[in-house]
């Protein structure tokens, strides 16, 4: 055993307590004022940590924005931690089920893995080597955005602005069930398709009518063709709403398609057919709107040489690194799309993410603090 995995173990209880700190602020997205509560705990926790400065990006619409920078005049790129401190679960949720530890060490609560776990096991990582005295002279940075769970609305120019000057970039998604990273993540799109026909009377007059159902099913027939499931791409229809009365022929009818794909080839070419579509139906008429995207973050060669050297400074220093894949996407594939070095599911292990049995491995804490406090010692670029 390394004596810096030693070192972090022997602080376990004081990431356990900061975690359920972090937990109990409520951040919904939503509630700016919530999580700027929270924001304003975090940056006094860099300042406090030694940061040279603390830039705030302020929101109109969710929380502030920080950026927080360590040795910032000092050469080379940046390591930059991404985090949020933004969660799907609203004020309240605390009240019904607060923060708790069962007997196998589980630290159960909302948000907790996602990503308040994230959080703890980065800024420890800073502060153990703070403590230690063997902070490198680098360039260390933390983004910490506040709107993830909405798709980074607004973070998401800053997030490529910063990640585009980084030499690496350490998305604290949480860790799979078995601690693993996810070197790969499939690219995702939401498409909203809106069908407008011709209302008419279903007994006197249908053939009147231009029926927008009809139109839309015959879509989602042939939007359902493209699924390629063996190679990773899905397309699936997922919401529906249209008519207005059983005896009316439809004029309008939305639906809303989610498209997963593996690379980045693929997920071009699924936009392109469905921005693309025209009506089956003559007089037909169709508005696609692509509601949110994030292109693949695909294990290309660039990954494979990133999370091998994160692998082999994990074992240098007695933590064992795994990969592992992920169908949904996160502020990495944001990275990625940059052509940037990035690696994902750096926090902690746990499981249950939006879930009721969200939680921390708490035993997994003092691993992954002493992987990121190794990676800030001993990165190469």
């Amino acid at each position: 055993m390394s004596e810096l995995l030693q070192y972090f173990q022997s602080r376990k209880q004081e990431m356990v307590d900061f975690l359920t700190t972090l937990v109990n602020y409520e951040t919904p997205t939503r509630d700016k004022t919530s999580v700027d509560k929270l924001g304003t705990f975090m940056e006094d926790q860099f300042r406090a940590l030694g940061a040279s400065s603390v830039t705030r990006f302020a929101q109109q619409e969710a929380g502030d924005i920080l950026l927080a920078k360590w040795h910032e005049d000092a050469p080379g790129k940046p390591i930059m931690f991404l985090i949020h401190i933004d969660t799907v679960w609203p004020l309240g949720t605390l009240a019904q089920r607060p923060a708790r530890i069962d007997e196998e060490g589980k630290l159960f609560g909302p948000g907790a893995i996602d990503m308040k776990g994230g959080i703890t096991v980065a800024l420890w990582s800073i502060r153990g080597l703070v403590e230690r005295g063997e902070l490198p002279q680098r360039p260390i940075w933390i983004l910490m955005t506040t709107d993830e769970e909405v798709g980074s609305i607004y973070s998401k120019p800053i997030i490529k602005e910063c990640a585009a000057q980084a030499g690496l970039t350490l998305v604290m998604e949480p860790a799979t069930i078995d601690e693993a990273l996810k070197t790969m993540r499939k690219g995702v799109s939401t498409y909203r398709i809106d069908i407008t026909g011709l209302p008419s009377h279903a007994g006197n007059a249908p053939e009147k009518g231009i029926n927008s159902i009809i139109e839309m099913a015959q879509q989602v027939m042939s939007l359902h063709a493209l699924n390629d499931l063996k190679h990773g791409t899905s397309v699936s229809v997922t919401m529906v709403n249209g008519g207005t009365a059983t005896n009316v022929i439809p004029e309008h009818t939305s639906f809303f398609v989610d498209v997963r794909t593996v690379t980045v080839r693929d997920w071009e070419a699924i936009n392109t057919k469905i921005t693309n579509l025209t009506p089956f139906v003559p007089g037909a008429k169709l508005e696609v709107t692509q509601i949110n995207g994030h292109q693949p973050m695909e294990r290309n060669e660039l990954m494979q040489k990133t999370y091998a050297q994160c692998k082999s400074i994990g074992e240098k220093y007695g933590v064992p690194v795994y990969e592992d894949s992920s169908g949904g996407g996160s502020d990495g594939n944001t990275v990625a799309s940059l052509g940037v070095p990035v690696l994902d599911g750096l926090g902690p292990q746990g499981d249950g993410l939006h879930a009721l049995h969200e939680h921390v491995v708490l035993n997994s804490l003092p691993r992954r603090a002493t992987l990121l406090a190794a990676m800030l010692k001993d990165w190469q670029m």
